[in-house]
């Protein structure tokens, strides 16, 4: 497989109004000499789109369930793609980022795994005004591409709590984690294995959460 290529930081320098115009004015100049640096290319912003199988038999669904932003380490709640070539050692992709942070993508796929699942069911995220009977509180513990051996795993570790409003009180704990290797070489191999290893948790977790709703 072909080896990714690493995010590395560059320092990022801030001009006055004078000094932009100097440089502009001096722009035919240092392009003649070539000095004038090249634009950085455009990052690829990469979603997902897990695939879940409709529910045959769900079980009653009158209640609204709001599913909230999970939680996430500081390594991971950024829109950086994550990967790990070593223990204890967290690196980026440098060619490409996710189009939100990976907790609020996470959130945004799991409310549209829940339509498609079990399209009956009423539900939102936090922020939509709802007045949920059930919130959906969880832990993004694992969202990351693992290198083993040369070859990329996506690893997605979801720890999902069902909370009954009013009270607030836990129904259900569910933890999941889903680990699938890429078919393919390069950052679009490993999205693709992002995108099955999501889906997998996903087709894991739903019935669990509507389990718990109803016991």
């Amino acid at each position: 497989m072909t080896e990714p290529k690493i995010h590395t930081n560059s320092l990022a320098y801030s001009l006055t109004r004078r000094q932009a115009l100097a440089l502009l004015a001096g722009t035919p100049l240092l392009a003649a000499c070539g000095v004038v640096p090249e634009v950085n290319e455009p990052l690829t912003l990469y979603s997902l789109s897990p695939s879940v199988a409709p529910l045959a038999d769900p079980p009653p669904l009158d209640w609204q369930l709001v599913v909230a932003t999970p939680n996430a380490s500081a390594d991971i709640n950024t829109n950086r793609i994550a990967l790990s070539r070593a223990a204890n050692r967290i690196e980026y992709f440098a060619d490409g980022v996710w189009a939100d942070a990976a907790p609020v993508l996470v959130q945004a796929k799991l409310i549209e795994a829940f339509e498609a699942a079990v399209p009956p069911l009423p539900v939102g995220r936090d922020a939509s005004g709802l007045r949920p009977d059930f919130i959906l509180q969880s832990d993004l513990r694992g969202f990351q591409a693992e290198y083993q051996g040369g070859s990329a795993i996506a690893v997605v570790r979801i720890a999902a709590r069902l909370v009954k409003m009013p009270e607030r009180r836990i129904m259900g704990s569910v933890v999941t984690e889903s680990r699938q290797p890429a078919s393919a070489g390069g950052l679009p191999g490993v999205i693709a294995a992002f995108e099955a290893a999501l889906g997998q948790a996903f087709n894991e977790l739903i019935p669990r959460v509507l389990a718990a709703a109803n016991s």
